[in-house]
């Protein structure tokens, strides 16, 4: 009914577009253990359609049209409340191995925790994925116990019994074992295990994950193509399964596009991407710093003052932009840009580091530097985006 998930922050985005984004921040609604809960603008008006949906179905047992609506807007609050239980049970095993939680999302179709790291071990990355479907299933089996204790009726037991069944679809359904589900970060928690590898479970919870979504679409389908339009199953029944199918599908298939980036991340070395550079004065006209350049096979022009300190790097799409007739006659430290600290950084930097470097400060060159402080050469952004696409 209602997927959850607590997604490692697996991989990230190219280097030459946006910084991966998180799901639209939504609204605050409470800070429990210190952790924000945001609810997306589109719960609103899924909320008030489950509303009315489940204030229809009260007719035959609660009296009144306004009591209805308040019973289901109930219904739905709690409903939403054991989502953020579920969820919080996530942060809270999270936190037990001292891992960073971002936030908490509740969203149409459930709740994410954004925990920042992933899990050290993969027992514990199966704790954590475990801890949400079991805290549901005993907060089901808790309403189980009340009934028996105290056998409440009218308002209160219907309710509890709508309370017990969303927690136990919300325990079951996650434990499902496939991508986005918690069952599915569990199955890859499981082949990390096996294949120590976690990118290896990733991949294969995330078609686990597509598998099952092919199959909450298909076998109702394929019982209404059987048996026609009385086969028992209601159209918003099958609406409702479609739309988990597809959050499930598009999930699973994020989940592999950042298995497959972080896979790549170790072949993206600065020192290996970096172009030879030569240093030219501010003042050299354009074609005598290209001629110099081709003479020293360098594909780079770095502007020096006359203590010969780099202050700026030529841009080569300016260069290129610039007609060959004109190029005599125009200064090279005309089309350079000067060099902030942030366009300058270590050769050795490599993978996350490199993107998340490059990514704080947007421009075409970078200025790499020894550990002794000496010019290695220039990181062109051209030249990282396409070993990040290709490598």
């Amino acid at each position: 009914m209602i997927p959850g998930g607590q997604p490692p922050q697996d991989g990230a985005a190219p280097p030459g577009g946006p910084p991966r984004q998180a799901p639209g921040r939504g609204i605050v609604i409470g800070r429990p253990l210190g952790i924000p809960v945001y609810v997306s603008p589109y719960w609103f008006l899924i909320a008030a359609l489950i509303v009315i949906f489940y204030a229809g179905i009260l007719k035959g047992s609660v009296q009144g049209s306004v009591l209805r609506y308040v019973v289901a807007a109930a219904f739905v609050i709690l409903l939403y409340l054991s989502v953020l239980i579920h969820e919080l049970s996530h942060c809270a095993v999270a936190r037990a191995f001292r891992l960073p939680v971002r936030r908490i999302l509740l969203y149409p179709l459930g709740g994410l925790s954004e925990i920042e790291q992933e899990p050290q071990t993969p027992a514990r990355a199966f704790l954590v994925s475990g801890a949400g479907p079991l805290l549901s299933l005993a907060l089901a089996a808790l309403g189980y116990g009340i009934i028996v204790a105290f056998g409440p009726g009218g308002i209160p037991r219907i309710l509890i019994d709508q309370l017990i069944l969303a927690n136990i679809v919300i325990g079951v359904l996650n434990l499902l074992p496939g991508l986005p589900l918690d069952g599915g970060w569990m199955v890859r928690a499981a082949v990390w295990k096996l294949t120590g590898k976690p990118g290896t479970g990733t991949i294969a919870a995330a078609w686990a994950g597509r598998g099952l979504a092919v199959a909450l679409l298909a076998v109702p389908l394929a019982i209404v193509l059987r048996n026609g339009s009385g086969s028992g199953i209601d159209l918003v029944n099958v609406v409702w399964l479609g739309a988990i199918a597809a959050f499930m599908w598009v999930s699973a298939g994020q989940s592999i596009r950042a298995t497959r980036v972080r896979e790549r991340l170790p072949g993206l070395q600065a020192r290996r991407l970096a172009r030879r550079a030569i240093p030219i004065p501010a003042s050299l006209p354009l074609a005598e710093a290209i001629r110099r350049a081709d003479a020293a096979q360098a594909r780079a022009l770095v502007i020096v003052d006359h203590q010969d300190t780099p202050i700026a790097i030529v841009n080569e799409t300016a260069v290129i932009a610039t007609p060959e007739q004109r190029r005599p006659w125009i200064e090279a430290g005309s089309l350079a840009r000067t060099l902030d600290p942030s366009l300058v950084l270590p050769a050795d930097l490599s993978g996350l580091a490199l993107i998340e470097a490059v990514r704080r400060a947007p421009a075409s060159e970078y200025l790499l530097i020894e550990p002794s402080g000496q010019v290695f050469g220039v990181l062109a952004t051209s030249d990282l985006d396409h070993a990040f696409a290709g490598t």
